[in-house]
């Protein structure tokens, strides 16, 4: 099993921008250093705790000072972008990074987001636009020309011209392109039957309890089934909420008091809890949404304690679950409590992660 973060990134709004840019590429320096494999960067356009209008930027930035990850989008929130630009400079990315680069697709939004860019969802789901989108992404990276007019995108490859200078250029460093990953954060995400199909990776969201994530698989094997493509469990990817300390009930109280009790009582559930958004992470459907706290989250969902204790807690899910891939552990904003957080990630690399070495993949 692998090891990975996942990078909202998570920051408090009275955050100044240009210092959380660094804290967060100090964090990839760190986790690059500590054998991590790779890193998932999410945008976001209208979230003020989540500052991150173009993980692509922040991405360039980050391979620089983390010569050994990967990094992926995500994700990019294709309906909000046209596929002809996406294609280009996701080309360019993964030259910079020399094939270093996974591209994570999405269709998440909130209503600012969809109101600033003026997305009428009137006009269809934005999962088709997604897909619309993605389909015309994948011919740009091909270099031939060809003309699409479909339901929101007019675009194409011109025919090139005599004289050279006006010829299309920019496909991917990897071959045929990026690999393209979908997350899906919802109980038998029906957006992961694409991922099947497709052979995409599967991402699995933190917001889940772990008893949803059978459903996800079971949904990605439909897809492939229906494709008569294999579906490896290696590409599966799991993102939890994660926090290691060399004393299990000093972990507890500093997870339940520190960052990540804080964002989920401050942001998460403002957030989520006017909706259905918190119905995934019940461990009973009937229970009152009010009763998800950070206790609750201690006790049930997140993986908190010492080493010993957060290995067990991994060894069950990985069997709960029928084994997965990569690890994603969710990054917070530590504040002053920095240096504690890095040691808790190095503790999941060196003490964690190689007593879970004899887990199977396949």
């Amino acid at each position: 099993m692998k090891l990975g973060l996942f990078l909202m990134p998570l920051h408090r709004p009275d955050s100044f921008h240009a210092d959380t840019y660094d804290e967060d590429l100090k964090l990839m320096e760190v986790a690059d250093g500590l054998g991590y494999d790779e890193a998932w960067i999410g945008e976001h356009f209208t979230l003020p705790w989540e500052n991150m209008p173009s993980p692509e930027l922040f991405i360039a930035r980050a391979l620089g000072v983390a010569p050994n990850m990967k990094f992926g989008t995500g994700v990019s929130l294709l309906h909000f972008h046209h596929p002809a630009h996406v294609a280009l400079r996701i080309a360019q990315l993964d030259h910079m990074a020399r094939g270093r680069l996974y591209f994570g697709i999405g269709s998440g939004a909130g209503p600012a987001d969809m109101d600033m860019f003026r997305i009428d969802a009137d006009k269809g789901p934005i999962h088709d636009r997604m897909m619309e989108a993605i389909d015309v992404i994948q011919k740009f990276w091909a270099g031939e020309p060809f003309q699409h007019k479909g339901a929101y995108y007019d675009t194409g490859i011109p025919e090139p011209s005599g004289d050279g200078l006006f010829n299309y250029h920019m496909t991917p460093y990897q071959t045929p392109h990026p690999p393209i990953a979908v997350a899906g954060s919802s109980p038998s995400s029906g957006t992961l039957s694409i991922v099947g199909e497709k052979g995409w990776i599967p991402l699995s969201s933190c917001f889940l309890h772990e008893k949803h994530l059978p459903s996800h698989r079971e949904v990605v094997m439909n897809g492939a089934s229906k494709a008569g493509i294999p579906a490896p469990r290696a590409e599966w990817r799991i993102s939890r909420e994660i926090y290691v300390a060399e004393d299990g009930d000093q972990a507890r109280k500093e997870a339940v008091e520190g960052p990540m009790g804080q964002f989920f009582t401050d942001y998460w559930i403002p957030l989520l809890g006017n909706g259905n958004a918190l119905e995934g992470l019940k461990i009973d459907p009937d229970m009152a949404t009010e009763d998800i706290t950070p206790e609750y989250m201690l006790e049930n969902v997140w993986i908190v304690g010492d080493p010993d204790e957060c290995a067990a807690r991994l060894r069950k899910l990985h069997e709960d679950v029928g084994g997965f891939g990569t690890l994603l552990a969710l990054c917070h904003d530590w504040g002053d409590l920095t240096p504690k957080w890095h040691r808790s990630l190095e503790l999941l690399s060196k003490q964690v992660m190689p007593a879970l070495s004899d887990l199977d993949i396949c």
